[in-house]
């Protein structure tokens, strides 16, 4: 496979309604795709969103992010009247996701249209239910006692309804039917939207290609369901958490708080959760982006109530036992590793025997010399090549930061031309290399500054909300046309 990409969050698509949605301006972006002869779309994680509104902190693991739903075609299949939605306040910027605001009106929105849909559901609605045994039954009834308990955790809940006792949750699911039959509704249309969009993207020969974070949030229906599986006390709260040590770009580490996985718990089960989560994925989509690979070799572990990351340490993963598992169920995985930073050879080693392609990553090539890994000319047709990731600064904004003599090393390695964006030049950079997969971020694509920065990892506030104003132009696409045919891809 010798493809490009862009990776652009669903919630970043162009939208009247305060958020991309998987309605008109997706198909849009692929028909951009298309015809600037883009063959993957990357998506990063599209599940529901939890504290602080990041797809890696979500509700479920399974579960798709109702926000996704797109309301006019739900007013197409006759479920939504134009005045239920078309006057509410979706936020104040067409370039940035207002979350509040679609805290306070959405769920009102979906809900006029399952009032509508009770009446008229049939057997499809049946079908997906009985297709998606298990998780969709976990998250549809965590998420009615979110709003049973006005938002509280679940180990916060009282103690037969957070330990699953029985009685306890039947009495529960009974009165809470109808809000359990709304979660189902949710799910139901975002995967009937989701299946049209899929097919669409198939049409126009364009791959979609998900993510999955390495951890589940500890607020999510996963930890709930399944606390056995996970390294937590009587009470229900983590022992230890994950994160990473310090480093250069930050100097207490990452503190993360997501309850670390009981390795041996799960190998004693055959990976059965992990199992069922990749093959969820992979219903959904071509490729799928494993975020923080080498968690699976080693993972760090923080003591619970320690202040900084520098308390942790690291221990040793489920390694080769995890992958072999799912092979053997699964079949082929289409996995690309995220394998960035200090990489030991335990990492090296389980990257060699998956066989996942690996990453490379522009902005960070030419802090040092030749010697440098993130350098095309190290990189082989089994590694995705990046200009940047939604967790740095788009490539204009990395420009303006680096030091003088970065700054004349990258120009003289990518050849930059007279007037040429920084942009633009990795993006030839990029696709001209040998990499099967080279992929930029839209803000790249589209030459835009510090504004446009999607995420800061480790830190709350103004993530996730970055949004384009319009589909691309004809110029844009022309442009990547051209690098996709000379550099054959």
């Amino acid at each position: 496979m010798r493809r490009s990409g862009i990776l652009l969050h669903i919630s970043s698509l162009p939208s009247p309604w305060g958020i991309g949605t998987l309605g008109l301006e997706a198909y849009k972006f692929i028909d951009f795709l298309d015809a600037s002869k883009i063959g993957v779309w990357q998506m990063l994680p599209t599940g529901p969103t939890g504290y602080g509104d990041s797809p890696y902190q979500g509700f479920s693991a399974f579960a798709g992010n109702p926000y996704f739903i797109d309301l006019d075609m739900l007013c197409e299949d006759g479920l939504l009247k134009p005045y239920e939605y078309i006057n509410l306040n979706w936020g104040d910027s067409p370039e940035k996701v207002d979350y509040h605001m679609l805290y306070e009106h959405r769920f009102g929105v979906l809900h006029a249209a399952y009032e509508r849909f009770i009446g008229v559901c049939g057997r499809d609605f049946d079908d997906f239910k009985q297709n998606n045994p298990g998780w969709l039954s976990d998250y549809s009834l965590f998420m009615a006692l979110k709003g049973f308990y006005k938002g509280a955790p679940w180990y916060d809940w009282e103690e037969n309804v957070k330990n699953r006792v029985p009685s306890a949750i039947k009495k529960l699911g009974e009165k809470l039917a109808y809000e359990i039959g709304f979660h189902e509704f949710t799910q139901y249309i975002y995967s009937r939207q989701w299946r049209k969009l899929k097919l669409y993207a198939k049409d126009h020969d364009v791959m979609l290609m998900g993510d999955m974070p390495i951890y589940a949030a500890l607020d999510s229906a996963d930890v709930w369901a399944n606390a056995g599986l996970f390294l937590l006390d009587d009470l229900k709260r983590p022992i230890s958490v994950a994160g990473v040590p310090p480093d250069y770009f930050s100097p207490d580490g990452q503190l993360w708080g997501n309850p670390l996985y009981d390795w041996p718990a799960m190998k004693d089960t055959g990976f059965l959760w992990w199992n069922k989560r990749v093959w969820r994925l992979t219903e959904q989509f071509d490729l799928i982006r494993i975020d923080h690979f080498r968690g699976f070799a080693d993972y760090y572990s923080i003591p619970k109530g320690a202040r900084t990351a520098a308390a942790g340490e690291w221990v040793e993963g489920p390694r080769e036992s995890l992958f072999d598992a799912l092979t053997d169920e699964l079949g082929p995985l289409p996995f690309v590793a995220e394998d960035l930073g200090l990489l030991t050879p335990s990492v090296e080693n389980l990257l060699d025997s998956t066989g996942f392609p690996g990453m490379s990553v522009l902005c960070f090539a030419f802090s040092s010399d030749s010697a440098n890994k993130h350098l095309p000319h190290h990189a082989c047709e089994n590694r995705v090549m990046y200009t940047t990731t939604h967790d740095n600064e788009p490539a204009e904004a990395w420009w303006d930061c680096i030091s003088e003599p970065e700054r004349s090393y990258a120009a003289r390695y990518m050849n930059m031309r007279d007037g040429e964006k920084v942009s633009m030049a990795m993006i030839r950079t990029a696709f001209s290399s040998v990499c099967g997969l080279a992929v930029a971020p839209m803000q790249d694509v589209l030459g835009l500054g510090i504004e446009a920065r999607m995420n800061r990892p480790g830190t709350l506030g103004e993530n996730w909300a970055w949004r384009m104003k319009a589909q691309a132009g004809p110029d844009v696409s022309e442009r990547l046309r051209e690098l996709n045919l000379l550099y054959g891809r």
